[in-house]
């Protein structure tokens, strides 16, 4: 019976080393990281502050400046305005501005949005799934985009409405 009890031990041994070297290895080659200057950026499906549901893909072609924000968030709010004007000038220029707000209700969002005047679109990461995905740690952030969609830059802060313009140049040339 001891012979027995030796196989048996050995069995869950060899078991424990193989399922543990699959997790080990599972977590050192598995890419989970975020987008960086130079690499593409993942798909994004969020719906929008008006009920429509967007994806990142659509705008495929398309020059990018994508801002993650949040209504209590005071460079937000000063920046806000900078990207209203740019949206004005570069909507009908290839350029899309898009806000996804992080994690707020559509209330107090839209509230923000009115009281803001923002035209813009508006998406809304209610699980803050797209913001982790991202990489998203302070608010805000923003990420400029090629029309190929690999990112050309990421701002981390507010941005300067002198800086925004530089980056929508130089992501539309």
């Amino acid at each position: 019976m001891g012979k027995r009890n030796k196989s048996l031990q050995m069995v869950i041994l060899a078991a424990i080393l193989l399922l543990g070297g699959f997790a080990i290895g599972s977590a050192l080659f598995t890419s989970n990281s975020v987008p960086v200057i130079g690499s593409k950026v993942p798909n994004i499906k969020l719906q929008q502050l008006n009920g429509d549901v967007q994806e990142l893909t659509n705008l495929k072609g398309q020059a990018i400046v994508l801002n993650f924000w949040g209504t209590w968030c005071e460079p937000c709010t000063r920046e806000m305005p900078a990207f209203q004007r740019a949206h004005e000038e570069w909507k009908d220029k290839g350029v899309s501005i898009i806000a996804i707000n992080n994690g707020e209700d559509p209330i107090t969002v839209n509230n923000y949005v009115n009281t803001m005047n923002i035209t813009f679109p508006i998406w809304l990461d209610s699980k803050k799934s797209v913001a982790k995905a991202y990489g998203i740690r302070p608010l805000p952030t923003t990420f400029f985009i090629k029309p190929d969609g690999t990112v050309h830059n990421i701002i981390l802060g507010e941005v300067e409405e002198s800086v925004l313009k530089t980056q929508i140049k130089e992501i539309t040339s």
